[in-house]
Order: structure tokens, then sequence, then C-alpha cells
């Protein structure tokens, strides 16, 4: 009797409102991609085949916000096809650069665009996929960090959970000996609260963070808020600093809530 044989796990990548940046990391992989291609199906990902396969998939990795009916429709048709969903990056897990549309008007950014703006179908926000469905895991970044894209999906094709720090950037800065360009030269930084990832890029050429990789596990802006301000950075600039790539997170959202005045 012929042995039934398993078939590979099933992967998708799927993109919403985003840059690609995110699926772009994913190819970038080279060496590691061809191993797991080996170990799976890719099944769809337009970044890389234009032949996509059917569902169900064991894993989906979804990049990009939703802001059109439409999308939210087709993520919930992509939930119900998947085993195990995974949001990557700053506008699936937080809305994007696209959610400052969120304190905006946005009828009038499309009246300001586009010469016929009544051709636009748009929602009025733009939200993270978590906003619409159950998500499994988030991982966090703009663009993501390669070690933990491959750590996520090697982690799911094994039935385990995966192994992505939760602590801030200034752990990193220690780890690297980096001094901290706050204390060092009063260079205002999102470092304390801001999600480890990309290896304390920035504070490694003497520059603030940014907040790419969305709020830690740990932020404390009742005290991290001060320590802004004593570097000189008046109300409006400290909104504009959170407002960036995850402008939408509820951490970052509450903050700048709390700043701005009645």
């Amino acid at each position: 009797m012929t042995a039934v044989q398993e078939r590979s796990p099933r992967l998708a990548v799927w993109k919403f409102a985003s840059c690609d940046g995110c699926q772009l990391t994913l190819l970038d992989c080279e060496d590691e991609l061809l191993g797991i291609a080996g170990r799976v199906e890719i099944t769809h990902f337009l970044e890389a085949s234009s032949a996509p396969g059917p569902g169900p998939y064991d894993l989906s990795l979804v990049e990009g916000s939703v802001t059109t009916a439409q999308d939210a429709e087709r993520i919930r048709r992509i939930r119900a096809a998947s085993r195990r969903l995974v949001t990557i990056g700053a506008c699936a897990t937080a809305g994007g650069v696209q959610a400052l549309r969120n304190y905006a008007d946005v009828a009038e950014f499309q009246a300001t665009v586009y010469a016929r703006p009544d051709y636009i179908e748009t929602l009025a926000t733009s939200t993270p996929i978590s906003a619409h469905v159950p998500v499994d895991f988030e991982l966090r970044g703009c663009p993501i960090d390669r070690g933990q894209l491959i750590e996520v999906i090697t982690a799911y094709l094994a039935d385990r959970t995966p192994d992505v720090p939760a602590h801030s950037v200034c752990f990193e800065c220690k780890r690297r000996g980096t001094v901290c360009v706050t204390v060092a030269h009063g260079t205002p930084c999102l470092g304390p609260v801001t999600h480890a990832g990309c290896g304390a890029l920035c504070p490694t050429y003497n520059r603030g963070c940014y907040g790419c990789f969305g709020p830690s596990n740990s932020t404390n802006f009742p005290s991290f808020i001060p320590l802004l301000r004593r570097d000189g950075v008046e109300t409006l600039d400290v909104v504009r600093v959170l407002r960036t790539f995850n402008t939408a997170a509820p951490e970052f959202e509450e903050a700048v809530r709390k700043e701005l005045p009645e």
C-alpha cells in the first residue's frame, strides 16, 4: 500500500494599502527564502509570482492597512481561508503613515489631490488589520526586520510561538554599546518607548529614534513626555514626533490625545 504523501504547508502573502516594503524584505531574504521555499508551497505572493493559487492557507502574511470597503471585505475572506494570519509592518499593525487621514478631512484631501474626486472610493480612516479580523501575531517595523520575519515564519512552520523581543530600542543601544543620544547630546529620541527590531540603527549614527517599530510593550509616556520637553520639544512637535509611521498605534494615539489642547 502506498503511503499518503503529506502536503507542504501553504504560505500566502497579501497586500493592502502600503508601499510593498515589507514584502520586499521577504524577497531580500534570498538564501533564507530559498530554504523556506523548499519546505512550503508559496501559494499566493503577487510580488513574486503572477500565478496565485487557491486556499486554504496554513500561514498568511498580510502587509498594509484597510482603507476601502473592498479592503474590509477582502481581509475577512483571507482570514476565513487562513489557519494563521500574521500582520507585517507598521501599515498592517497600526494603520501606517496613511492613518494621518484619521485626524483630517478626507473629502478635502480628495478634492485637493484628484481632478475627479467623485471617482475615488475610500474610507475616512486607515486602520490596522486587527481592527477587522483576529490576528495571530503582529510583526512591527517600517519596514520589518528580515531576521524577525524569518523567525516568525519558521516558528509557525514548527508549530511554536515566535521568539521576537518585546523590549525597547534602548536595550539594543545598551547591547551595542551605543552612547545615549539624549543623555549625551540632548537629541529627542523615541527609543525608550519604541519596540526593538532595528538594531538601534539611528542612535548608532547619532540620530534620535523615529519610532519605526511602534510602541514597545513597556511604554511609560508620563515619564517620557517630560523627557522630550526637557530637550526643548514643544507640544506640537511632540505630536509630530508621535504621528509618523505608527500614528494610530493606541499607545501613541493616547499620548497625543493628552498633549493636544481641548
